[in-house]
């Protein structure tokens, strides 16, 4: 008897095996955070599946991961495990361009699973959210057909999603997009299979709000939202497949065709993180660094040469300069104005916007800008240049014009008009990244999707744009204080945002046109002070008109000093969409203290318990008694305080209030 119990149950193994039942399926395993608030519960059977919790709250249902690579290989579909490991970490990160902190906690449990078939899937619970990815090890390399990844939510929450409109460039499909779209707040139940946003997305669940999106983003399409059709309240990922084929148009490369696959890419490799951040509290998506910690090892390390800080964007009004005696325009005269404007305000950069040369042909020249003459007087002024191209310009002639920026002195480009980030888009990134940073350039890309770890890898990515920003005054009234109280918790979560705020033209929403050359912005003057604080960008480009600057010599230079980067952020109060009141830390040592309201005017009152011992001075600007009618209206004062003191704020419909505190 004793004998026959092994063979017995070497029996039931063959016999499983030839049923096709496997054995090292059915297994469940748990996954906590270092506070023990996050769970991950990963299922597998047939598929793999992973459910999420917050405390008591399950936030995401049994949702399934996969992938369909070539010959016919799923990575996730009838797994069979070979290996799992866990491990705990407890690291600092020490950022070499502090978006948010000087000093990053790195804090998680991780558990890796292996399967036969050569990859693998990892998990990571952090306190603030929670990610995945997949790897794979083939010697070869391979193609990728699709990657399922599906967020089934528990009810029909309301979500914030920014909706990729087909129709906006006739003649190319959808996943051409300029990725600038309001916030639509809908349900989850009303989205259709054939509605696309853009990442994140953010779903208000019943005590938390949860934000998805990606990082450590690499030689890999970005992923889109969309809905599921199927009455689960589900959302799932999708992907732009690779362009086999691309024609010029204008100053783009367009799709005409498209592969039968989304990527082919390196056999043995980690895929892009899939990534939920989870906030208790509204401000909670401001403070997280999630998306950084996540973001990729950096791949510079002798950085001295990098200093963000503020430039001019004459884009924006046109060159519609006044009170000066020659005639304004994209000439010399022109910006050496704005050269002379920044040396007096110290401002660290002029950005030539679109003008200085062709938008096909980076050595076509305009004519009218003796661009020798203003190299060498913005080096002689203490003055960085920062140079436009398109991104068809110079992915025609990358290494000859950057060869040339560099000997001209140039600090930086902006890059223009990629409206795209499928897998070949996205390695146009990775190049342009590198390649700058050969050169010590630093690099803000418009057009463009959402941060996704680049900045991350590549410190000299100062910043992206990937939202509606402060150009649309330009064309109408589709921007508003809604949408700014919208950004700084849904695309501000991705990484720096290149906004342009500083508009000295403002207005209510009763008085507001859009006006081309002499742009207004809604909302009040504070209102886009407030900005410079509330977003984060450590190359930020100020976008009123210097002239109209110079008539506020005060104002400007407080503006200009608000510095980009910091060593600490905290969220004093915020809801999304709503306002937001946050606290911030410079290398100084000195405190900024910044709100914004939506078109509901609002007071608060915050505690100066932060502060150490002793009296401190507070620089305020806030909202004037009739900044509700003319929303230019602000006031200027200067306080005494001390720890046991409050500050009361008090803001006008789209208005904001700024404080900096310096100890005496």
């Amino acid at each position: 008897m004793k004998m026959r119990i092994p063979v017995l149950l070497l029996l039931l193994a063959y016999t499983s095996s030839f049923l096709g039942i496997n054995p090292e399926r059915n297994k469940n395993f748990k996954l906590t955070s270092p506070d023990s608030k996050v769970q991950i519960e990963v299922r597998i059977a047939d598929k793999i599946t992973y459910s999420v919790f917050y405390g008591e709250e399950q936030i995401l249902m049994p949702s399934s991961i996969s992938m369909n690579l070539q010959d016919g290989l799923n990575p996730g579909i009838k797994p069979r495990l070979r290996n799992t490991k866990k491990r705990s970490v407890n690291n600092k990160i020490y950022p070499q361009i502090r978006e948010k902190r000087k000093e990053i906690d790195d804090v998680f449990n991780e558990l890796e699973l292996e399967f036969q078939g050569n990859y693998g899937i990892i998990f990571r619970a952090y306190n603030d959210g929670v990610a995945y990815r997949f790897k794979t090890s083939f010697a070869h390399d391979i193609k990728v057909y699709g990657e399922e990844s599906v967020f089934q939510l528990p009810s029909n929450d309301t979500i914030y999603f920014a909706q990729v409109n087909c129709d906006a460039k006739p003649g190319q499909d959808c996943f051409h997009s300029s990725f600038e779209e309001l916030y639509k707040v809908i349900c989850i139940g009303d989205l259709a299979v054939d509605m696309m946003a853009y990442a994140p997305v953010v779903v208000c669940l019943k005590n938390v709000k949860v934000a998805i999106t990606e990082t450590d983003l690499v030689d890999y399409p970005g992923m889109f939202i969309t809905g599921t059709n199927d009455g689960t309240n589900s959302l799932k990922a999708k992907f732009a497949p690779y362009p086999s084929q691309e024609k010029s148009v204008n100053i783009y490369n367009v799709v005409v065709q498209r592969a039968d696959y989304i990527a082919q890419t390196k056999g043995s490799r980690y895929f892009p993180w899939r990534t939920l951040t989870i906030a208790p509290k509204d401000g909670d998506l401001i403070e997280s660094d999630m998306l950084y910690r996540l973001g990729g090892e950096t791949q510079l390390d002798d950085l001295s040469w990098l200093k963000p800080g503020k430039s001019t964007s004459e884009w924006l009004f046109d060159n519609n300069i006044y009170g000066v005696d020659f005639k304004s325009g994209c000439n010399t005269d022109t910006y050496k104005y704005y050269i002379d404007f920044a040396a007096k305000f110290n401002l660290e950069y002029v950005l030539f916007d679109a003008g200085w040369s062709s938008w096909t042909d980076l050595y076509d020249m305009n004519p009218e800008m003796d661009m020798e003459y203003l190299t060498s007087y913005a080096k002689e002024k203490g003055v960085g240049l920062v140079l436009w191209t398109s991104a068809y310009a110079l992915n025609q002639q990358m290494d000859k014009a950057l060869d040339r920026f560099k000997a001209w002195g140039v600090k930086g480009i902006m890059v223009d008009f990629i409206d795209r980030d499928d897998q070949k888009m996205i390695s146009f990134f990775e190049k342009v990244a590198e390649e700058t940073a050969k050169r010590q350039l630093f690099v803000d890309f418009h057009g463009c999707p959402k941060p996704a770890g680049l900045n991350r890898r590549f410190p000299n990515v100062l910043t992206m744009e990937g939202a509606m920003v402060q150009e649309y005054y330009k064309f109408g009234d589709k921007l508003s204080p809604e949408h700014e109280l919208c950004i700084p918790f849904i695309r501000g979560l991705a990484g720096p945002l290149d906004y342009e705020p500083g508009n000295m033209k403002n207005e209510t929403a009763e008085n507001f046109k859009p006006m081309s050359n002499k742009p207004n912005s809604l909302g009040t003057r504070i209102h886009q002070m407030a900005m410079f604080l509330v977003y984060e960008s450590p190359y930020a480009k100020m976008g009123g008109n210097p002239s109209d600057y110079l008539k506020e010599p005060e104002f400007t230079q407080f503006c200009v000093d608000i510095p980009t980067v910091w060593d600490e952020t905290k969220v004093i109060d915020a809801r999304l969409g709503d306002y937001v009141i946050l606290l911030r830390q410079a290398a100084s040592g000195d405190y900024y203290l910044g709100a914004m309201t939506d078109w509901t005017a609002r007071e608060f009152t915050v505690d100066c318990s932060f502060l150490d011992e002793g009296i401190y001075i507070i620089e305020i600007y806030k909202d004037g008694l009739n900044a509700d009618r003319y929303a230019g209206d602000y006031k200027h004062e200067i306080l005494e305080v001390t720890k046991t003191s409050s500050l009361s704020i008090k803001m006008a419909p789209g208005g904001g209030w700024v404080g900096r505190i310096r100890k005496i």
